[in-house]
């Protein structure tokens, strides 16, 4: 070889090599740096939705220092090519518009604008349509954030979308719904869909688009006011068959549970079909196939599981909710197959039979039980202890959670067995027995309670103290009792409450200023039949949540307060939900649960005391008969166009009637006698 030759081949492999790093070099450059145009399209949407709790966005900003937009919060760039690809802003308090010049970001391939609803931070409008234009988008998350209106059809643009979530935070005052979903087949790669509070009871046809996913595994559409099938023969056996999660909870289908049932899908973990209309008897050959099954809701319907009864089920299930569903008379011995579970209701099932003794082994797995409105008989195994268990309604002789409508008697020390061991209690209803007694002062240990109802008891002496560290109780219910003294000021700690009744018992003192200081959750206040004094204070008109107050029966002077127009749920026209339900959200073994809960009112109507619970929510009331009050009444009650009922009876008011009361279109009953 010439050294000519040489020469060359050397310059060669000095080219090469150069190229080499140059490439190692951009492989290991973590981020390029977006364009300027992907920037500028960042800040515009900054512009548009900054929350002045957004702390991801502060980060955004325009100066030299932090000009690459791929070292933003909650943005993330491609290693290869520099372009945004990736936006996580959920959780984010975010409120105001969505720019277009979103769609400037070509390469996006996830989208987060999820949970932004709290505190009032929202999007507040439709979702919008150039969304649809964002072509290389695997994933979008848009739930809970509060939009409303149509969902655009432009989103069956996005052909390569793997993930689809648009399910709604139920706001009374919102809504969001689709006429059609003839757009959806074109999602073909589509793997996970939750369309949940989503309105599609005008969507005909619904269930074929769903139909034609073939790589569809979850699919989530509960409490979506779903249509019938007009063709009865499709059903979701027509569905892809690689379905591991199926939840239609709470549709008020009405068909034959053998058109919701996919029998077939052996890829199938979870199965809820609750709280609809669905009927008939269900084989045990239909679950032949389902091994992988661990989640299983069929409660509330109208199914009978007609099991043999030595069934040996082939799947080992995690959660059974089988309440409502008849599989009596005999305790379900399938059960006792079962070695893993961690829920079980089969309340209201029509077992009439004795707890077989096995039940008892369940202890270390279960954490909920309710075995509730049956007819079972014998001894509950003190061994078998959880988070929740409800055997109410049956005939046994037990003492824990919910024992409500027993005769149970004795003293209520036995809430207080330990003084140092932390309660898992969230729920606790002791309500109409007959428990005697000063209530022990251990309530420290119980700062999980989210629910306590003690009420139609025989508890006497004063409230305890401690009960000021029930800092996330939302219900507390004493009612006819015996309890003597003042409120204790420590229950100011408990500001979650939203519903306080002490009604029926021997309480005196001032109704506490901090009622309506310390627990602006309040809707429900009943302190009737006591014997608390003086005036009403004006800090009650904070409770703008408020919705049945009833002070009656009290030794109340003094003038109503002209500041109760600020009550703004009694000042709206219309009705909300029927129940007032709450969640009660906890946690085991890494998982979070769901207990919710209606409350329950006892209520004067029409001179007839009643208890509501099923429409409690349409309630709004106020009572403030057999009091001493004096003065007139103010025109500031003639805003209060939500009231269905006004007693004002056995006062000392004088002076004329509003001329506007007509305002109160809602009343139903209204009591303006004066003593």
């Amino acid at each position: 070889m010439t050294l000519t030759n040489m020469v060359g081949v050397r310059s060669c492999f000095k080219l090469l090599y150069a190229i080499v790093v140059l490439i190692l070099l951009h492989m290991n450059n973590p981020c390029i740096g977006c364009s300027e145009r992907e920037r500028q399209a960042l800040l515009a949407l900054k512009q548009g939705l900054m929350g002045d709790d957004s702390y991801r966005l502060l980060s955004w900003g325009r100066e030299a220092r932090n000009k690459d937009c791929c070292e933003w919060d909650g943005v993330y760039c491609s290693n290869q090519t520099g372009h945004v690809v990736k936006l996580d802003l959920g959780f984010q308090f975010l409120q105001g518009k969505i720019s277009p010049k979103l769609i400037e970001l070509q390469h996006l391939e996830y989208l987060d604008l999820s949970g932004n609803f709290e505190h009032n931070f929202s999007f507040r409008s439709q979702i919008p349509d150039f969304i649809g234009s964002l072509s290389n988008l695997r994933y979008l998350d848009l739930s809970n954030a509060n939009f409303g209106g149509l969902i655009p059809y432009q989103l069956g643009n996005l052909r390569n979308l793997h993930y689809l979530d648009l399910k709604f935070q139920d706001y009374p005052s919102r809504s969001i719904y689709a006429k059609n979903l003839y757009w959806l087949p074109n999602l073909s790669r589509l793997k996970y869909l939750d369309l949940s509070v989503v309105n599609l009871s005008d969507v005909v046809g619904w269930l074929e688009a769903i139909n034609m996913l073939p790589k569809l595994t979850n699919l989530t559409l509960y409490g979506c006011n779903l249509p019938h099938p007009v063709i009865s023969s499709v059903s979701l056996l027509n569905s892809s068959k690689s379905l591991v999660h199926v939840d239609l909870y709470k549709n008020n289908l009405n068909s034959s549970i053998f058109q919701w049932l996919p029998g077939t899908h052996t890829n199938l973990d979870y199965l809820d079909l609750s709280e609809n209309k669905l009927s008939g008897r269900i084989p045990e050959t239909r679950f032949s196939k389902l091994s992988k099954l661990r989640f299983l809701d069929l409660s509330s319907n109208s199914l009978v599981l007609n099991f043999s009864f030595d069934w040996v089920p082939p799947f080992q299930l995690r959660q059974i909710r089988l309440g409502s569903c008849k599989m009596g008379p005999y305790f379900p011995k399938w059960l006792r197959t079962q070695k893993s579970y961690d829920w079980l209701d089969i309340s209201d099932a029509g077992i009439s039979d004795t707890i077989p003794t096995w039940f008892g082994d369940l202890r270390n797995k279960v954490e909920y039980v309710d075995l509730s409105h049956n007819q079972l008989r014998g001894n509950l195994r003190s061994e078998l202890a959880s988070y929740y268990l409800n055997v109410s309604w049956n005939q046994l002789d037990v003492s824990t959670l919910d024992l409500s409508n027993n005769k149970f008697s004795g003293s209520a020390s036995f809430l207080c067995t330990s003084t140092t061991e932390e309660s898992y209690l969230t729920y606790l209803d002791l309500s109409s027995n007959h428990v005697s007694g000063e209530l022990p002062d251990c309530w420290i240990n119980f700062h999980k309670l989210v629910f306590l109802d003690l009420s139609n008891n025989s508890l006497s002496g004063k409230i305890p103290t401690t009960m000021g560290h029930l800092i996330r109780i939302g219900t507390l219910n004493l009612n006819n009792n015996r309890f003597v003294g003042e409120l204790p000021s420590q229950l100011k700690n408990c500001r979650n409450l939203t519903l306080v009744d002490v009604g029926e018992n021997k309480l005196s003192g001032l109704i506490p200023e901090w009622l309506g200081e310390n627990m602006l959750n309040l809707a429900i206040i009943i302190l009737r039949s006591n014997q608390f004094y003086r005036s009403i204070p004006p800090q009650l008109c904070h409770l703008t949540q408020l919705q049945i107050l009833d002070l009656s029966m009290n030794n109340i002077s003094g003038t109503i307060p002209k500041c109760l127009n600020t009550w703004t749920i009694l000042a709206q026209n219309g009705h909300s939900k029927a129940s007032i339900e709450h969640s009660n959200i906890f946690q085991w073994g890494g998982s979070f649960y769901d207990f919710p809960y209606d409350d329950e009112a006892s209520l004067t109507w029409k001179g007839v005391r009643s208890k509501y619970k099923s429409i409690l929510g349409l309630v709004k009331s106020i009572d403030l008969s057999c009091n001493k009050l004096s003065g007139e009444i103010p025109t500031e009650i003639t805003y209060l166009v939500g009231l269905v009922s006004l007693n004002l009876s056995r006062n000392r008011l004088t002076g004329q009637i509003p001329s506007r009361i007509g305002n109160l279109q809602e009343i139903l009953l209204i009591y303006q006698e004066t003593r």
